[in-house]
């Protein structure tokens, strides 16, 4: 039986869920010589939540630092990636604190992602994990492109006009829209993301790198520096990959000669890895949808559901969705005083664990009950 069902056919509550999760992480933690552990993981499949890398994680990250107490430490991370100047910061708060760092991915890290993963003294995938390219992606009338494939067009253009003497005049309205500074700023954050991964790797990666496997010969520092250069550009290189949400994978990695750990080759691991990652996704089928973990302690974001009612009333009606099967409650918070349930709603939980009417899911509603007495300033009953 697979370990997806296996979990299912127990079906687990939430605080079942969470403590099967914390007894993975002990057994990976073991596995790997009593290492600590912190786990950074966002639901990929929550696209109208905040999953991406973004500043309101750097508290949850410093908050879950400050619980442990060793030198060597697994980063367990799952993200669709993000703001490229906060995994810069997260990779810092990280990288002043622990002497090594192993970088564990069990599903998928893309974008700025792979680039936090090219920080690590070692990096930890099996043949099903997944990194990205690091081709910086632009917003620009209303639309997200690679920051490559607008300087590639405009290249483009310049040799057509260069070789042709005159401009097709079907580039006149995107050329109009399109300012020196952009030029520019699309110039500087695939720079960004290049310096990053190149002294990310010259600096971790391969600072224990001491002579050639193929000739014995001394690793010079300057040969360090051009290896994670050429990695570097390769994974920024847009016209290999031709899109920003292309699988990378161990192959690829040792194709480019970057070497990787494959931990599937570890039953003990990979027994471990796979099933917290399992629990993970079964957890993410609530309304959370960020995790921020160690062995010992949790921070979990969820969804806030919407809120009816004006600032002063006596109850407040939130509408609730079932992370697992979408099924919609209408959920009252009683504020200060008791009062009936409406017609078709149900009472806000006294232990913040709300239990689908339609499939049973139970959801942890901690967050939504902070956010309701935050804006009502007053405690539900």
């Amino acid at each position: 039986m697979g370990v997806y069902s296996e979990y299912l056919d127990r079906r687990m509550n939430m605080e079942q869920l969470v403590k099967e999760r914390k007894a993975q992480l002990r057994r990976i933690q073991q596995v790997r010589g009593g290492r600590d552990i912190l786990v950074y993981a966002a639901d990929l499949r929550k696209q109208g939540a905040p999953i991406a890398i973004v500043y309101e994680d750097l508290l949850p990250i410093r908050d879950q630092l400050a619980n442990l107490k060793g030198d060597r430490l697994d980063f367990v991370i799952e993200t669709p990636g993000g703001v490229g100047e906060i995994a810069e910061d997260i990779v810092h708060l990280i990288r002043t604190r622990y002497d090594h760092v192993a970088m564990l991915v069990p599903g998928t890290a893309k974008s700025a992602g792979t680039i936090m993963v090219m920080a690590g003294d070692e990096i930890l995938m099996e043949p099903g994990s997944t990194l990205g390219p690091i081709d910086a992606q632009l917003a620009w009338q209303g639309k997200t492109f690679s920051a490559q494939a607008l300087l590639d067009g405009m290249e483009k253009i310049k040799e057509e006009v260069d070789n042709t003497h005159r401009l097709n005049r079907a580039y006149i309205p995107m050329l109009n829209n399109i300012s020196p500074g952009e030029l520019q700023s699309a110039e500087n954050a695939l720079k960004f993301a290049k310096e990053l991964v190149r002294d990310w790797l010259a600096g971790y990666k391969f600072k224990d790198w001491a002579v050639h496997s193929s000739t014995g010969a001394p690793v010079t520092e300057e040969e360090k520096k051009e290896r994670a250069e050429e990695i570097a550009e390769q994974l920024c290189d847009h016209g290999r990959w031709l899109t920003h949400g292309r699988s990378i994978r161990i192959g690829n990695l040792h194709d480019m000669r970057l070497k990787v750990t494959d931990y599937s080759e570890n039953a003990e691991l990979a027994d471990a890895v796979r099933r917290y990652h399992t629990l993970l996704q079964m957890t993410f089928d609530s309304n959370i949808y960020k995790v921020f973990e160690t062995v010992d302690s949790q921070i979990m974001r969820m969804q806030v559901a919407q809120q009816s009612r004006p600032q002063g009333s006596d109850a407040a009606l939130v509408d609730i969705e079932c992370g697992k099967c979408k099924g919609k409650m209408k959920v009252q918070a009683n504020l200060g005083v008791r009062k009936p349930l409406e017609a078709g709603a149900i009472g806000f939980p006294a232990d913040n664990r709300l239990t689908c009417q339609r499939c049973g899911n139970v959801m942890d509603v901690s967050d939504v009950r902070r956010s309701i007495e935050a804006q009502a300033g007053r405690k539900i009953v």
